[in-house]
C-alpha cells in the first residue's frame, strides 16, 4: 500500500517552535527589566535632585511601553486572525454571469452589513476555492500551511506569536512591532553608559560578575532587536499606507493600479479604524467594527472601474502635456 505524505502537514510542527519563541520573548523582557530597572535606574531614585527625577521618568516610560507592548502581544497571540465562515460556498459561474443576488448575499457571511453596500463598497463573491479546507475563499484570503486553515486577509504566519496575522489582529501585530521597537530603543539608550563602562567596572569589581553579564547581554540583545525591528517598522508602514499585505506584494507589482489602494488616510483607517483615541491601543470602537467591513476580513472597498479609467485617462493626458512642453 502506497503511503501518501502531505508535506504541508509537516509545517504544523513549526507551532512547537512558536511556543519556544513566546518563552524567548518573555525571557528577554525579564532580562531587560532586571537590567534597566533593578540594576541601572532604580538605585538612583532615592538620591534626590535631577538624577532622581530623570530616573523616575525613565522607569515610568519603561513600564508604560512595557504595558502597551505586552497588551498588544497578548492580543496578537490570542485573537483569531479571521476564519472563513462555514456558510461561505463557492459561487457557480452561472450565478456570476447572471448576477444572482441571492447566492451572492448568501456567500458574504454573517459579518457583512447593509452599510457596506450603501457606502460604495464593492462586494465581490468568492470565486476561488481552497482544496485543503474544502470551502470558498473570500478576497485576499489565503491558506496557511502551519495553521492548516484559510485566514482572512492573511499577511503572514508569525512564529513569534504562534499565530497568523490577518484581518482581525493585523492592527495588534503592528502595535506590537512598534512598541517593541520603542522599548528596545529605550533600553539600548539607557543601558549605553553601563555598556561603555563595562570593562572599567570589570577591573574595579564594582559590580558582581553576574550583574555585569546581565547588563552586557541586555544591551546587546536590545540593540540587535532595535536595529532589526527598524526594518520591520519601515516595511510594514509602507505596506499599511498602500493597503497591501506581505503575500500581496507580488500581485501588486503586476497591477497597473492596486485596486485596494484608497489613499494613505483611508488605507490606514482600514486597519486602525477612524477613532483616533483607539489608534495607539489594541482596541476597536464599536462604531468602527460596525462601519468598516475590512476589519472583519470578508469584503473590502476597492476602486471602481470608473476610478481606474479616470486614473489612466488623466495620466495619459498629463504625460502628453509634459511631452508637448519639453
Amino acid at each position: 500500500m502506497d503511503v501518501v505524505i502531505n508535506p504541508f502537514r509537516l509545517c504544523s510542527g513549526l507551532k512547537v517552535l512558536g511556543y519556544f519563541m513566546i518563552f524567548l520573548v518573555l525571557s528577554i523582557i525579564a532580562l531587560s527589566y532586571y537590567a534597566v530597572v533593578i540594576l541601572t535606574w532604580a538605585p538612583h531614585l532615592l538620591r534626590g535632585g535631577f538624577n532622581s527625577f530623570f530616573s523616575f521618568f525613565i522607569v515610568i516610560l519603561f513600564h508604560y511601553l512595557l504595558i502597551l507592548l505586552t497588551w498588544s502581544y497578548m492580543m496578537v497571540v490570542f485573537r483569531d486572525p479571521g476564519s472563513v465562515p462555514d456558510n461561505w460556498q463557492l459561487v457557480s459561474e452561472e450565478d456570476l454571469e447572471e448576477g444572482n443576488p441571492t447566492s451572492i448575499s448568501h456567500n458574504l457571511g454573517p459579518q457583512t452589513s447593509a452599510s457596506a453596500l450603501s457606502d460604495g463598497t464593492e462586494i465581490r463573491p468568492a470565486i476561488r476555492y481552497c482544496s485543503q479546507c474544502q470551502n470558498g475563499k473570500p478576497p485576499r484570503c489565503h491558506h496557511c500551511s502551519i495553521c492548516q486553515r484559510c485566514v482572512l486577509k492573511m499577511d503572514h504566519h508569525c512564529i513569534w506569536v504562534v499565530n497568523c496575522v490577518g484581518a482581525r489582529n493585523h492592527k495588534f501585530f503592528l502595535l506590537f512591532v512598534f512598541y517593541t521597537f520603542l522599548e528596545t530603543t529605550l533600553n539600548t539608550v539607557v543601558l549605553l553608559p553601563s555598556f561603555v563602562n563595562f570593562f572599567e567596572q570589570t577591573k574595579k569589581h564594582s559590580l558582581s560578575p553576574g550583574n555585569l553579564a546581565v547588563t552586557f547581554l541586555a544591551f546587546v540583545l536590545n540593540l540587535a532587536f532595535a536595529l532589526s525591528l527598524l526594518c520591520f517598522v519601515i516595511m510594514h508602514t509602507s505596506l499599511l499606507l498602500s493597503n497591501t499585505t506581505s503575500v500581496e506584494v507580488y500581485e501588486k507589482k503586476k497591477a497597473v493600479h492596486w485596486k485596494y489602494d484608497l489613499g494613505r488616510k483611508r488605507n490606514f483607517e482600514q486597519v486602525f479604524g477612524t477613532k483616533k483615541m483607539f489608534w495607539f491601543f489594541p482596541l476597536f470602537s464599536e462604531e468602527d467594527l460596525k462601519n468598516i467591513p475590512a476589519l472583519h476580513g470578508l469584503d473590502f472597498p476597492i476602486h471602481s472601474d470608473t476610478d481606474t479609467f479616470f486614473f489612466k485617462k488623466n495620466w495619459a493626458w498629463w504625460r502628453s502635456l509634459l511631452y508637448f512642453l519639453r
